[in-house]
């Protein structure tokens, strides 16, 4: 083996360790120096989606844009968000820096007026009688608010109670939250009276603007138009608010000249009802305007819990484009944006359908089995070709339970050993106590079942 000149020898002695040093420094800032701290795992359209985690506070994000798009078509739309003083400061913000932050006509309506992240909201009530806020217990917190600012709520006031039947009525502020509807319509119309459309959203509700604006081109806003998530009370249909719901420019000036002849008979009926986006579909209907059924692309879950694969209301939600998702956490948001930004700078498309949602953020992130996880797997029927015990108790059992039935993708065992299962795919949250599993071959069989997509489907009558 040929040797070194003597006079490079020492130059070897002195690089050699240095060159040593600096792998070993390089390793170690590859190995902790990322900024990563949640697995990553590759879809099939080769985007990047962190595994979900409800417990984050907030997802950081790769894809903010530097500057906002111009000539979008969103001049034309006024978007205004309800929301109220004991969950706005919570909820609010993360919107402010995501999904509303390059929307340029926007207002926040809310039973108090306040600075939330430096954009002022708009108190509903301002223009609604004195004698009735001051006479129907309903407008109780709003009062105290008003005199004390959140230092006037109660413990009572943030209490978390069930939704049952006739909504949370032990919540001082969604007892409050069904006067809201009628006044935010003239609230819009003073914000913005010439815009061509109205859209209306809570604040735990996820919107795709490009996906509105696509599913917006097929309409006329001369037409009086209401498009939301179909819902019924009795015999009146409505659209759903938490879902978001929108009002073309003629249907919402309508309907707020028709409100301004009988304003009191409206405030007994509101008082009435138990729901305020029953309240105005009842006017909208009484004005001549009839829904516009618009589910899948207004819906009520959230997208963690959205079933994209079966049939509802006469549609399969797979190949059109969904505008909102309902019951989003601030969490859910920041990591929905996420996606929705890696989507639209990588993907050649200008909508996002549930086909797209599912197989590259849903189906990277399904796992064979899940601790203290919540799928939502809700059939609990006895399947009679199951050799096993009729009610499994242990999460192997209950698997087993699963794979007796062919059509069964999914199943759980809650934390009281009850094991039930589902045909839907669903991503799920997290939940303490409960084991959730999938078929994962059964999600990848299903999935050649369904089409590619190549047209996307609108709601369009």
């Amino acid at each position: 083996m040929p040797s070194l000149p003597p006079r490079y020898g020492r130059w070897v002695l002195i690089l050699g360790p240095v060159v040593l040093i600096l792998l070993i420094l390089q390793f170690i800032h590859a190995d902790f120096g990322s900024k990563t701290t949640q697995d990553v795992v590759g879809s099939v359209s080769g985007l990047t989606i962190d595994t979900y985690n409800e417990t984050d506070s907030k997802t950081e994000t790769h894809h903010v844009p530097s500057s906002c798009p111009t000539d979008t078509g969103m001049d034309s739309v006024l978007v205004v968000v309800k929301t109220g003083i004991t969950e706005a400061q919570n909820k609010v913000p993360v919107h402010l820096r995501t999904t509303l932050r390059c929307v340029p006509h926007k207002i926040i309506v809310s039973d108090f007026e306040e600075d939330i992240a430096g954009t002022r909201t708009h108190d509903v009530f301002l223009n609604v009688s004195d004698t009735l806020k001051q006479s129907n217990q309903d407008f109780a917190i709003y009062n105290r608010a008003r005199t004390g600012g959140h230092t006037a709520l109660t413990s009572q006031d943030h209490t978390k109670v069930a939704n049952g039947p006739a909504g949370m009525m032990d919540n001082p502020g969604w007892k409050l939250d069904k006067w809201k509807f009628l006044p935010m319509i003239h609230t819009a119309l003073r914000a913005k009276p010439d815009a061509k459309w109205f859209v209306f959203l809570e604040a735990d509700t996820y919107p795709i603007w490009p996906n509105l604006l696509a599913w917006l081109a097929h309409f006329n806003p001369e037409d009086k138009l209401y498009l939301g998530n179909q819902m019924q009370i009795g015999s009146t249909l409505f659209a759903h608010g938490g879902s978001g719901f929108v009002l073309s420019h003629a249907a919402i000036h309508t309907v707020a000249d028709f409100h301004k002849m009988s304003v009191d008979a409206w405030d007994a009926i509101t008082n009435q009802e138990w729901a305020g986006d029953c309240v105005l579909g009842r006017a909208l209907a009484a004005a001549g305007i009839r829904l516009t059924w618009s589910w899948p692309h207004v819906t009520t879950q959230s997208v963690w819990e959205q079933d994209m694969l079966h049939e509802a209301y006469a549609k399969i939600p797979w190949c059109f484009a969904p505008f909102t998702f309902h019951h989003m956490t601030p969490a859910d948001v920041d990591r929905f944006w996420e996606f929705e930004q890696q989507w639209f700078a990588t993907s050649n498309s200008s909508v996002l359908t549930y086909s797209d949602i599912f197989r590259n953020l849903i189906r990277p992130t399904l796992a064979d089995h899940l601790d203290n996880w919540d799928n939502f797997a809700s059939k609990g029927d006895d399947k009679e070709d199951y050799k096993g015990p009729k009610t499994p108790t242990s999460f192997a059992s209950c698997a087993d339970y699963c794979a007796a039935d062919p059509e069964c993708i999914q199943y759980r065992l809650t934390a009281d050993s009850r094991c039930t299962t589902s045909n839907a795919v669903l991503r799920g949250k997290p939940q303490p106590g409960t084991q959730s599993g999938t078929m994962l071959w059964r999600v990848d069989a299903a999935l050649e079942r369904m089409e590619q997509c190549e047209n996307v489907a609108w709601v369009t009558s």
